[in-house]
């Protein structure tokens, strides 16, 4: 298929471009600094372009079979309509070119549950100060992304990752429509789940939850690994 991959740059774009390009797939990866992205195949088109720029989008989509979008923003007080904005333009270059099918990534921070094994503190203290305080503002503007996302004529598919992390290559995962029991996501798993559903369709026109059921690190090794070597 011809796919193109809005957000490649990122830890799950450039785990998805590799994934497909592995497959078989043609790839265009839409990055804002294509002189740094990493990747290089024959069946590679790499874009400089950036997905708030309707004429760059529109040209990104012509003559494609598949868009997917992993797209990602830090979080932060500052409003953040990346997410909105973005799907909108990709929203109306399918339109216009006649392209059905999408996978766009969003978050179970969307939608927060309490976790069977999340424990006092991640349930009552981390869980809600991420996702009503240090990101609200992002999830506020994936609540606008799946809304536009839904209200398409596309083949969409919603796919909600939980905390996200590095692991090499896929290992074992659940799809799960709506909310899973999971606090964890490999951005291998996640990347590896929107490839698969290029030929499935039972999740079309529906919102899933992707975890990592094996290999999953403890709360703090995340911490660890994840949020302050960011810092």
């Amino acid at each position: 298929m011809r796919i193109t991959v809005f957000g490649a740059n990122g830890p799950t774009g450039r785990l998805l471009t590799g994934q497909a390009l592995a497959a078989g797939h043609q790839v265009t990866a839409v990055t804002r600094q294509p002189d740094s992205f990493p990747l290089h195949h024959d069946c590679l088109e790499v874009v400089g372009a950036d997905v708030l720029d309707p004429m760059a989008v529109d040209a990104a989509v012509a003559e494609r079979d598949a868009v997917m979008s992993t797209l990602g923003v830090p979080a932060g007080k500052k409003p953040i309509s990346t997410y909105s904005r973005g799907v909108t333009n990709i929203l109306a270059a399918m339109d216009r070119h006649r392209v059905c099918r999408l996978a766009v990534v969003s978050s179970t921070g969307v939608a927060p549950h309490s976790y069977s094994d999340g424990g006092f503190l991640f349930n009552r203290v981390l869980l809600p100060y991420v996702t009503r305080v240090l990101g609200k503002t992002l999830y506020d503007d994936m609540r606008r992304m799946e809304a536009l996302v839904r209200a398409s004529d596309l083949d969409w598919t919603i796919v909600r990752p939980n905390g996200l992390y590095h692991l090499e290559s896929p290992t074992d995962y659940a799809l799960v429509e709506g909310h899973a029991d999971g606090r964890f996501t490999a951005r291998a798993d996640l990347a590896a789940s929107m490839l698969a559903m290029l030929n499935d369709d039972r999740y079309l026109r529906t919102t899933v939850s992707v975890i990592t059921t094996v290999d999953n690190p403890t709360l703090f090794q995340w911490i660890r690994r994840e949020v302050l070597a960011k810092n």
